[in-house]
């Protein structure tokens, strides 16, 4: 089932920055911003053409979305990228870290080195470099920076402690974020449980689906967090998991 959003958000003349954008969640997060009137700057190491990318919407000479090939790892690669963004669109207003991935199901006794340094490096570190290079040009904008933590980061697990550690370090990136741009840039995370996807219902076929938060409903919060509404919210790990 379509969802739609139930409020105005008007982000005519400002620019956003979307990673992780050819994802499920990205996807919707891309298409919401659009809709607010936003242009649109999608990231992700998967083009708009491959058969694995979501996004519906490709880039064209007119549209407000532009795509941008990064591996966020990679800090020249990231310096690069926006640099690009600042040349090709004079601003960033809204940097939204959405790429990231999970991976769960061994003891940390039995977790090898290389699962757990790829955790790191695709939850982590793509979101601390993209705030750390973004963060110049959304203080001269007054900008926000919203990342995606999880609500199993809350505590810890049996069998994903490293998914979870990530996440929590999300959440504390996020903090760190507010509390060093008080006034400037406001940071704010999201904490999703089970988001209705088409891998999760893969992996997950006999579960209650039905409980499940659509993606296009979290992207209306990631919106929220960047609008005018949410002025006086920095800082916060808000929860966006419904039923699930």
């Amino acid at each position: 089932m379509a969802v739609t959003s139930e409020f105005d958000i008007d982000f005519d003349g400002t620019v956003a920055v979307i990673t992780g954008a050819s994802g499920a969640l990205g996807s919707a997060a891309v298409e919401r911003f659009l809709e607010t009137g936003a242009t649109v700057c999608a990231v992700d190491v998967i083009a708009p053409t491959d058969e694995d990318s979501l996004l519906e919407s490709e880039p064209s000479d007119e549209s407000a979305l532009t795509f941008y090939e990064a591996d966020l790892t990679d800090e020249d690669d990231v310096a690069e990228l926006i640099a690009s963004v600042v040349d090709d669109h004079g601003r960033i207003d809204h940097l939204l870290n959405i790429a990231g991935t999970w991976r769960g199901g061994d003891h940390i006794e039995e977790t090898t080195l290389k699962e757990f340094e790829a955790l790191i490096d695709v939850n982590l570190k793509t979101a601390f470099l993209a705030s750390k290079h973004a963060l110049p040009h959304l203080q001269d904008a007054g900008g926000a920076i919203v990342s995606i933590s999880a609500r199993s980061s809350l505590e810890g697990g049996e069998g994903d402690g490293p998914y979870r550690i990530t996440k929590a370090g999300i959440r504390l990136l996020t903090e760190t974020l507010a509390e060093e741009n008080r006034g400037t840039v406001r940071a704010n995370c999201v904490m999703p449980s089970v988001i209705d996807t088409p891998m999760n219902r893969d992996m997950m076929p006999d579960a209650d689906h039905d409980s499940w938060v659509d993606p296009l409903e979290i992207a209306d919060v990631m919106a929220f967090l960047c609008s005018d509404g949410a002025a006086v919210t920095s800082g916060a790990a808000v929860p966006v998991y419904g039923e699930a």
